[in-house]
């Protein structure tokens, strides 16, 4: 990279951040910029824009998962039927739930990429349902195609969480950007179908800093405003590889963007543990105080109203 093109990056923060083995590889591109914000004070606030108003970031936030799948890791097929989908999302907005996320197709590990229509089909009639119900709700649709992103944003959704970070589908962040919607962009090492094979790094965090790098600036030169940033805990990554991103989270708050932590129910608790997805809400909890205490702004949970007293708990620690 360019000196001229590292200046057009967003601020980087580095107060008490470990770089480690990725600054010494960008020593020489990266030092006049590291200067300039060494003693920088604080760590910023952020706030996304969405239907029309500022939702702040300056405490944490939840959202709720919402899958509408058959299939998804923790509680396929539980929501699938469109009466069950409304009465989860009213649940989980009353206990406190900022954002819902849709997803209509499974990313588990050996889940095969979803139909556009047909995932369109299915997130409509959601985004349709739970907005008669509650017009100011904000929701995020979780895919990784620009149709569907597109089809749900006009239909009122808000937010794009895209676990390729725009890699898969050339047109998401061109329709991302048309909507002036904020973005979620997540790193995943292969396609869900493949993605747990062998998932392999010479340094796991370095490697994903490096890539939001580049897929932060992508979504700059496209348009796009409000970015946030997933790790991808689970996403072609070992036990060992989740907890090393986990340890060395505040690493991405040098990248100036809010970060979203997505560890509720996922293997890399029950499998430690030697429980199981339905037994790993306490594991879950834990995990995210861990996050928040390293600089989350967002926890993608299933369960919102554990999430909310953790959040609760975090803030009166701080203060």
């Amino acid at each position: 990279m360019k000196l001229s093109q590292f200046y057009r990056l967003p601020a980087l923060v580095v107060k008490k951040v470990d770089l480690r083995g990725w600054f010494c590889r960008h020593f020489e591109t990266y030092l006049p910029y590291l200067v300039a914000h060494m003693f920088r004070a604080n760590l910023p606030t952020y706030s996304l824009r969405v239907k029309g108003r500022l939702l702040s970031l300056e405490q944490p936030i939840v959202i709720g998962i919402l899958n509408i799948t058959p299939d998804s890791f923790y509680d396929g097929g539980k929501y699938q039927l469109h009466e069950a989908a409304l009465r989860r999302a009213m649940q989980m907005l009353d206990a406190g739930a900022a954002i819902i996320d849709i997803g209509a197709m499974s990313s588990k590990p050996g889940a095969q990429i979803s139909d556009p229509d047909r995932e369109a089909a299915q997130v409509l009639d959601v985004v349709e349902a739970i907005l008669k119900e509650r017009p100011e709700a904000v929701l995020s649709i979780d895919t990784l195609h620009a149709k569907v992103a597109d089809e749900a944003l006009s239909a009122g959704a808000s937010i794009i969480n895209d676990i390729s970070a725009g890699l898969f589908d050339a047109k998401m962040l061109q329709v991302v950007a048309k909507h002036q919607a904020p973005y979620v962009m997540m790193h995943m090492q292969g396609l869900p179908e493949n993605m747990q094979d062998h998932p392999t790094y010479s340094d796991v965090v370095t490697e994903v800093l490096d890539f939001f790098i580049r897929r932060i600036q992508a979504a700059l030169d496209a348009g796009i405003a409000d970015i946030i940033l997933d790790p991808g805990f689970g996403f072609g990554k070992t036990i060992e590889h989740n907890f090393s991103l986990l340890h060395r989270f505040k690493d991405f708050t040098f990248l100036d963007k809010p970060l979203l932590a997505g560890l509720s129910r996922k293997s890399m608790i029950w499998k430690t543990l030697g429980t199981s997805s339905e037994q790993a809400l306490n594991g879950t909890t834990a995990l995210n105080m861990a996050a928040l205490l390293s600089g989350a702004h967002i926890l993608r949970v299933h369960d919102v109203a554990e999430a909310m007293e953790t959040i609760r708990l975090f803030e009166r620690l701080k203060s």
